[in-house]
């Protein structure tokens, strides 16, 4: 299990330069690490991303007895084994919101089980009442207990469903649920993130007919049995990728960051566009696993305005909701105001004001909007990073903005979803030390 006690000390006000490779991502990794359930076969997933959230789903798989090994840094090879549930990790499980995904596969291996109620971030009320809904549409009964819930799967069959609301992990539980069920299940309000089409392609490989991939309406054709040695590459982070746009932006730095997926950063790309944000596209090409479309983009100093309208996400095409954090660093240093709307989540915007201890300006209107002033110098501080992955980043990202030496504590937030990521800033030219 983790240490949670490391921390950083941050030397900031330095302009970074050179460039840094996207990782693979986070939300695809473990949504497939769990999809691979399906198969009797063995599943390979290469450029898997070596984080502590992937780690809590590697403990939770082996202890109810997948077989899960590293065949080197970065492949992993899975294959499902006679699964024992009651000696479930319960810790690993609840650190990570992931095993919820569990669902959707585990239906097929078992008839009745539970499961730990899932952790992770802290972001206020998170339903999970989308997937509850769309899995009992196939048959599925489910009932939340205190800390887990309980399971009954004895008679899935097809079906037409709408999704409560267009979520990334309730769209993957419906898929993983109707790819072993014969005939069609439609999915209309689908998410078409990225992380939903790598799972797509994935069953794909696996001989699971989905038409619709990239849309809001999926068709699934299930088969019964789901055998086949799959090799499957992750598609790249488009979330880090921004994140490494945002440092840029915010710090006036000139970075290449290489091995972004386009299609998930157009939107964002534009709203900083006409922020006036400088960026070049330096070549486009196509990822390892065939499908993503991969940009390397030139970043440059640039001076920054407040737009006229609110910044908010929505489900894919629309701006990423994990994408609209690093916005918030971006307006400290944008001449204006900028609110910023983060609808989704309850308490995700009170963690944006976490900032003002770097001395950026921003008013919290409500749980779900802030306004930033600027031009506003940041200065270093001490702070304990919030117990949200994106948050802890953008603090992060303002720590190396502002000049001085700064402490961020508790940064097992952040190194859920992100890897080595100090060394490979420094790579850039940031001073960032572990310390405990």
């Amino acid at each position: 299990m983790p240490d949670k006690t490391i921390n950083f000390r941050i030397e900031g006000g330095e302009k970074l330069s050179g460039k840094i490779s996207t990782n693979s991502s986070k939300n695809s990794a473990v949504a497939l690490l769990q999809a691979a359930l399906l198969n009797k076969d063995k599943t390979v997933l290469r450029g898997v991303p070596r984080i502590e959230e992937v780690n809590r789903i590697i403990e939770v798989l082996k202890s109810i007895g997948v077989k899960v090994k590293w065949l080197n840094e970065r492949d992993l090879e899975i294959k499902a084994g006679e699964l024992k549930l009651e000696e479930i990790d319960r810790r690993a499980a609840m650190m990570t919101r992931s095993v919820i995904l569990l669902l959707g596969p585990l239906i097929h291996l078992k008839s009745h089980f539970k499961i730990p109620q899932p952790g992770g971030c802290k972001l206020g009320a998170r339903t999970v009442r989308p997937h509850l809904f769309a899995l009992e549409k196939l048959g599925v009964k489910i009932k939340a207990l205190s800390d887990a819930y309980e399971v009954k799967a004895e008679r899935l069959h097809p079906a037409e469903i709408v999704l409560y609301e267009s979520g990334d992990t309730a769209t993957e539980n419906a898929i993983m649920a109707a790819a072993k069920i014969e005939g069609t299940t439609v999915l209309k309000l689908a998410s078409a993130n990225y992380q939903i089409q790598d799972l797509c392609f994935f069953l794909q490989e696996l001989g699971v007919q989905i038409g619709g991939i990239g849309t809001t309406a999926l068709s699934i054709t299930g088969r019964k049995e789901l055998s086949a040695p799959v090799e499957f590459y992750i598609s790249e982070d488009p979330i880090e990728s921004m994140m490494f746009i945002s440092l840029a932006a915010t710090t006036g730095s000139s970075i290449t960051v290489e091995r972004c997926p386009i299609d998930f950063l157009e939107l964002e790309l534009l709203k900083l566009e006409k922020m006036g944000f400088r960026y070049k596209i330096l070549r486009r090409y196509k990822a390892r696993n065939g499908f993503t479309n991969l940009a390397d983009i030139q970043t440059f100093p640039s001076k920054l305005k407040a737009l006229e309208e609110k910044i908010y996400a929505r489900p894919f095409p629309g701006l990423n909701i994990d994408n609209l954090p690093f916005f918030v660093p971006i307006a400290t240093q944008a001449k204006g105001e900028t609110l910023i709307h983060d609808w989704v989540y309850e308490n995700r915007a009170i963690y944006y004001t976490e900032l003002t201890k770097l001395g950026a300006s921003i008013t919290l209107a409500d749980p779900h909007r802030v306004f930033i002033k600027g031009v506003t110098p940041l200065k270093a501080a001490e702070v304990v990073a919030p117990p949200a992955l994106r948050p802890a980043a953008i603090i992060m990202i303002g720590m190396m903005a502002a000049k001085g030496v700064s402490t961020l504590r508790n940064v097992y937030t952040i190194n859920r979803g992100y890897e080595d990521i100090s060394s490979r800033l420094n790579s850039l030219g940031a001073k960032i030390k572990i310390i405990k």
